[in-house]
């Protein structure tokens, strides 16, 4: 089963607790999972502790003092002991639907990635893991108050070793750096798998503090150097350019993953120019729009 790997942020607060309720919801995998904590910050090494689970402190920055993305998958790959990966960000929940998931697609298809959409929820406190129901609880109150991320937040990715080769330093926790892994496997002809109707991932809601906004994550210097890195935004592509969608009666292709970014953003151009002369004929947007919508409909 996968080496989980992820790079947490300082335990304290908020912050702290709910990446302790997901390290708490991966040790508690079946079959067990190795899993690897890189980085020194605040009550990382306790935390590993903890858990029983292995801690690596020393990992390359950039000057901003953010870890980069190909020095932790290089030693997440030299470490583990499985040839299967899985690097999560460390505010994401993972259920017990997740490891039957990797091994029914790592069985299909030996090249691939394995990604999907999460929910959004509000969690305060740390989970009650003492109680047998607490997946149970965890997913009904995602079904009364959860919110699905979008195909361009993508907070886990499940591959094997040697898919990823020269990767750039991307800036992890930054943007960019997510939407290229999908662009470089499908650049491979990975297998991109979309797992969203079939994983019950959950993102733990946080502040961002602690690189000092939203706003600045998404828009400052370490953002900016993503997209270069990544070649521009034609590089950057969403859960939604998948080339399969995984659902409980099997894999299929996902047709409408063939259309990249920028192709579908020329056709909708083109829509809209040729409106004078599609509505004589009956065809309208409104049309348009649900036969596509058919093509990556929820399974």
């Amino acid at each position: 089963m996968p080496t989980i790997f992820a790079f947490p942020k300082p335990f304290r607060g908020h912050i702290g607790t709910i990446q302790r309720n997901a390290i708490g919801s991966w040790v508690r995998l079946n079959p067990q999972c190795e899993i690897f904590l890189f980085g020194d910050e605040e009550g990382a090494a306790a935390v590993a502790k903890e858990f029983a689970v292995r801690h690596i402190p020393e990992i390359t920055r950039n000057g901003f003092g953010t870890p980069l993305l190909d020095e932790v998958f290089k030693k997440a790959e030299q470490l583990a002991s499985d040839p299967l990966l899985c690097y999560v960000n460390c505010d994401i929940i993972l259920g017990s639907d997740f490891i039957p998931t990797v091994r029914r697609v790592s069985q299909w298809k030996p090249h691939f990635l394995l990604v999907g959409e999460c929910w959004n929820l509000d969690v305060e406190e740390s989970l009650a893991f003492d109680r047998p129901s607490w997946e149970e609880d965890l997913k009904t109150l995602v079904q009364q108050k959860g919110k699905r991320r979008g195909p361009n937040a993508i907070d886990y990715f499940v591959f094997p070793s040697g898919l990823y080769q020269d990767l750039p330093p991307f800036a992890l926790g930054r943007p960019r750096f997510d939407n290229w892994l999908i662009w470089k496997a499908r650049n491979v002809e990975a297998a991109v798998v979309d797992a969203t109707h079939v994983v019950s991932a959950i993102h733990q809601n946080h502040d961002y503090s602690h690189v000092g906004s939203k706003e600045l994550m998404h828009g400052g210097e370490e953002a900016r150097r993503n997209l270069e890195l990544a070649g521009g935004n034609r590089h950057c592509w969403s859960i939604a350019e998948a080339s399969h969608k995984l659902c409980r009666a099997g894999i299929r292709r996902n047709w409408g993953g063939h259309f990249t970014p920028e192709t579908k953003a020329q056709f909708w151009r083109v829509m809209k120019l040729t409106r004078s002369l599609r509505h004589p004929m009956g065809l309208k947007m409104e049309t348009v729009r649900r036969f596509t919508a058919l093509l990556g409909r929820k399974p």
